[in-house]
């Protein structure tokens, strides 16, 4: 008998934990950089198409095998498929949903660490006195294990143990007394800081501490249209990852959350509720702070060039230095308000990628909820590790491309397959309406069953097969040389070793030598790490056998 008797404290409560799911540190780093790179206002066309055919699909895909799953008193994705569709390699295909999230912990909680060491960094005055210049030092020198400003031996591994304990003790009070705790705290005070950034992003006034350009010079940046991009397929690509990004759909979260939803709550408007949340923090207070703070100071030249750092480039090495062109208190507010804002953006994401991995030890195996928290916070500090050690190694950079990135798009593949083609579009349907508080428009019934998975295809072979440069056209036409970035080149290390043989300096060799090696460790682990928890569902299969449960 399963050890696993939880459910959430309030609709409320389960809505804000979804919506913190989804909100996490892309919504602030990742996405207004993406909109400046494909074709600025333009970007939110494809965004909220792939928003609407793809991202609110997953959502009720997701929300509807989970309470499905829960029905039969599974919580999480291994056994949650396996009662949609009997076939013994479904469960198999769910470990995705499970590894995912352990390998997305091990390098998502290091991140969030970060934004923990900045807000005490921040109040400490550390970046006060610093040029942007200094405050890009001191992140290089923070992730390469350098010396401490706060005395603390090793800071960074420090950060990362506090802040991994924190997310282990929080998950071992449960969903109502941890989670959605925290939820209903994380998610207000993450509005509230954001409003107040967005504010001060709104009211850059050139010739003001230093601003050489007003708040609109930035938005008409990041918002003027680029229409000639709206056709390339490598915007429409970028806009359909980062709905896989800000939603957090394709992990198995989803579905773990929403097994512990009664069987005739409502799925649907919460659902929705919880999606358009997530884009309201990401389009509105995402794109009011980042750009138009950075080109206020710097100007359009200087953030162009940065933002081919990407958001951590901008929001780690540059706004602590902005903040305090403010004054030194106002600039220590505002930096305690924006790394504030990413630690409750990442604690509410990091949470739920717990969650799947403590319903199956406790579904399977009859662990307590405490035991199987620490057990998850166990695995994370030893995965995790590396990419604390190695970051230079670019491990870090392994993990989050291969766990956070490519195996989104495979497992949510397959989970729309089997919901619309396996299961079936009948039972689906009625499953997506049973208990609704809103009519679910009947387009979507088409959409789920065609357009969402041809999309999903169409995004993973993509990035499969991805031009060089991303020309699709020189492609189409016959020409078609695939890009370093594509998963065949990455799986073939091509960027690596094309530096490498253009490499002189015995230095850079040794270095690039010393990439390789951790790049393929680091991917032998990644598989270790999946095989081991396979094997685990295997096991638990055959108890279920033995125990007459199957």
């Amino acid at each position: 008998m399963s050890a696993n008797k939880e459910s959430w404290g309030s609709r409320v409560g389960l809505i804000l934990a979804m919506a913190g799911n989804a909100v996490g540190l892309g919504n602030f780093l990742r996405f207004p950089v993406q909109a400046v790179q494909n074709g600025g206002g333009a970007f939110i066309i494809p965004y909220l198409v792939c928003f609407l055919v793809m991202g609110i699909p997953l959502l009720w895909i997701e929300w509807s095998m989970g309470r499905f799953g829960g029905k039969f008193g599974h919580h999480s994705t291994p056994f949650i498929v396996d009662t949609m569709h009997k076939n013994r390699l479904w469960k198999y295909i769910g470990v995705f949903g499970i590894w995912t999230n352990i390998a997305v912990a091990s390098y998502y909680c290091y991140l969030e660490s970060w934004t923990l060491s900045y807000v005490f960094h921040s109040i400490g005055g550390t970046f006060a006195g610093l040029d942007q210049d200094g405050v890009a030092a001191f992140f290089n020198e923070y992730v390469s294990l350098g010396k401490s400003t706060l005395g603390i031996p090793f800071e960074p591994i420090v950060f990362f143990v506090i802040c991994l304990l924190l997310n282990t003790w929080i998950l071992s009070q449960g969903l109502a007394k941890g989670v959605e705790r925290v939820a209903k705290i994380g998610m207000p005070m993450l509005i509230v800081f954001g409003a107040f950034l967005a504010y001060k992003g709104f009211t850059v006034t050139a010739g003001e501490n230093g601003a050489i350009n007003d708040s609109a010079v930035g938005l008409n940046f990041l918002w003027t249209p680029n229409y000639d991009q709206l056709w390339s397929p490598t915007v429409w690509l970028a806009a359909a990852g980062q709905i896989f990004f800000t939603l957090s759909v394709g992990m198995g979260t989803v579905h773990c959350y929403a097994s512990y939803v009664r069987s005739k709550d409502d799925i649907a408007l919460n659902a929705m509720s919880a999606g358009w949340m997530n884009e309201f923090v990401e389009v509105v207070l995402g794109s009011s702070i980042l750009i138009p703070i950075s080109i206020g100071y710097l100007g359009i030249d200087r953030v162009t060039e940065l933002v081919q750092l990407g958001g951590l480039g901008l929001g780690f090495k540059t706004l602590p230095y902005l903040f305090f062109q403010w004054g030194d208190t106002i600039g220590a507010v505002a930096g305690f308000m924006w790394f504030g804002l990413l630690f409750f953006a990442g604690i509410t994401s990091s949470l739920a990628m717990g969650t799947p991995w403590i319903g199956f030890l406790q579904d399977e195996f009859n662990w307590r909820r405490k035991s199987a928290a620490w057990s998850f916070g166990l695995i994370v500090l030893i995965l995790g590790m590396p990419t604390v050690l190695f970051f230079k190694y670019g491990v870090f950079d392994e993990y989050d491309y291969w766990a956070g990135t490519v195996s989104l798009v495979v497992f949510a593949l397959f989970e729309t397959i089997l919901f619309a083609w396996v299961f079936g579009m009948n039972k689906g349907w009625r499953e997506i309406n049973s208990g609704a508080d809103i009519k679910v428009p009947g387009i979507y019934r088409f959409i789920i069953k065609f357009i969402t998975p041809l999309l999903l295809l169409w995004v993973f072979i993509g990035s499969l097969v991805t031009p060089k440069g991303g020309d699709w056209g020189a492609a189409l036409s016959g020409n078609w040389v695939l890009d370093n970035s594509s998963i065949i080149k990455k799986l073939m290390n091509a960027d690596l070793k094309e530096k490498l043989a253009a490499a002189t300096d015995p230095a850079v060799i040794q270095q690039l030598q010393d990439t390789l090696f951790f790049v393929n460790a680091s991917r032998v682990l990644l598989v270790t790490v999946f095989l081991s928890i396979a094997l685990l569902v295997y096991i638990a299969y055959k108890k279920r056998v033995r125990e007459g449960r199957i």
